[in-house]
């Protein structure tokens, strides 16, 4: 069974006008004093900022108890200072530059990027899936690359930003592109070829380590996994854990086949980074609600077509992680309700801040996810 961890990162908003609470510290402080939680807090980029760096799951539903647990702490916390506790990649309403946690490397990067950080309110989901090593995760990269912008359009969930509805799905992905190092990766022939480029990009634009290299998907510098970052934050448990599910499920593809090696660097190379640049894009953009980039065709598909194919694909995977029930319920939810962009976008338009602060109540801790759903998407 492949392993697998997840980072969630929290943002405390105003409840009045959801604009960033600089909180987090006190938030910080409590979650740092339970023996529960206090392994797996750690601080973020923003003083409004919390993050979960999980411990290694080996099923979505010990992933399930951790995640809900720790969203109920905090919105418990939050809900005590008199603040909102969201998971939403950006902040519905903003400051003209945010307040930055009392961190030395933190304040290292502001001084670096200057204005760039006035934008950089983000709250994102990573996910970590184990490799045997990191030649393994070199083939798992070239090999998920392709499917980036269907994992991107799936985790959409930040339209809204300084009080407007940007007509974007994930304003984030957008607002990432601004770094020296993001966007999708190129493909590389092996480990060594990774790591000679990764470094060779050390002191260029402000990329003073290797954390600051922000591409959607990355080898992990200190643990055995490959890291996909290209999800905002999820509103809900359940949206969490499909993401994490497909990404473990399209690891585990590409590194069983025999041909794996080979196949993967055969569909990377076949995907070039301006098409996948362009495609992000796309799917930031657009969401689930149109055509996303589909790798089988190298075109542009109907997006739940789309991500039918990929279920199909990963069905071998996803039932030997026993993991297919809980995507499909998933999928046809997806279906239902939307992504999270969609539901915001949806409660934005009936009640402004009002209704998102009522969908951002209603999810913070909703299990199954069913609370919170303004309108049926149409996709």
């Amino acid at each position: 069974m492949r392993t697998f961890g997840i980072e969630e990162e929290f943002q405390f908003l105003e409840r009045m006008t959801l604009r960033p609470a600089d909180v987090a510290a006190d938030v910080y402080g409590a979650l740092m004093a339970s023996p529960q939680w206090a392994d797996v807090t750690h601080k973020e980029f923003l003083a409004s900022q919390v993050e979960h760096a999980s411990a290694v799951f080996s099923s979505l539903e010990e992933a399930r108890s951790a995640l809900l647990g720790f969203r109920r702490f905090v919105a418990e916390r939050a809900d005590a200072l008199g603040v909102v506790a969201a998971s939403v990649g950006t902040p519905p309403q903003t400051t003209p530059f945010p307040s930055i946690a009392d961190v030395e490397r933190y304040h290292r990067i502001v001084a670096d990027l200057g204005g760039i950080i006035a934008d950089h309110q983000l709250s994102g989901l990573h996910v970590h899936v184990g490799v045997p090593d990191r030649e393994a995760g070199v083939v798992a990269l070239n090999a998920v690359r392709p499917w980036m912008p269907l994992l991107t359009a799936i985790s959409t969930n930040s339209p809204l930003w300084r009080g407007h509805d940007t007509g974007y799905d994930s304003w984030r992905t957008i607002l990432l592109r601004r770094w020296t190092i993001a966007g999708c990766p190129p493909s590389f022939i092996d480990a060594a070829d990774y790591d000679r480029r990764v470094h060779r990009l050390l002191g260029i634009g402000g990329t003073k380590d290797l954390g600051l290299i922000s591409w959607d998907v990355r080898l992990s510098e200190h643990l055995p996994t490959i890291e996909f970052r290209m999800a905002d934050a999820q509103l809900d448990v359940e949206s969490t854990l499909l993401v994490a599910a497909l990404c473990r499920a399209v690891v585990s593809h590409a590194l069983t086949r025999p041909e794996a090696t080979d196949a993967a660097a055969n569909a990377s190379a076949e995907v070039p980074p301006e098409l996948l640049s362009a495609a992000l894009m796309h799917s930031a953009h657009h969401g689930m609600r149109a055509d996303v980039f589909d790798p089988i065709s190298g075109g542009l598909a109907p997006a739940g077509d789309v991500l039918g194919r990929f279920v199909l694909m990963l069905t071998d995977e996803l039932e030997e992680e026993g993991d297919l029930d809980a995507v499909q319920s998933s999928v046809r939810r997806l279906r239902r309700a939307g992504t999270g962009a969609e539901r915001q976008r949806a409660a934005f338009a009936i009640d402004g801040m009002a209704g998102v602060r009522r969908l951002l109540d209603a999810t913070i801790v909703a299990n199954q996810g069913r609370s919170g759903e303004h309108t049926p998407s149409t996709w």
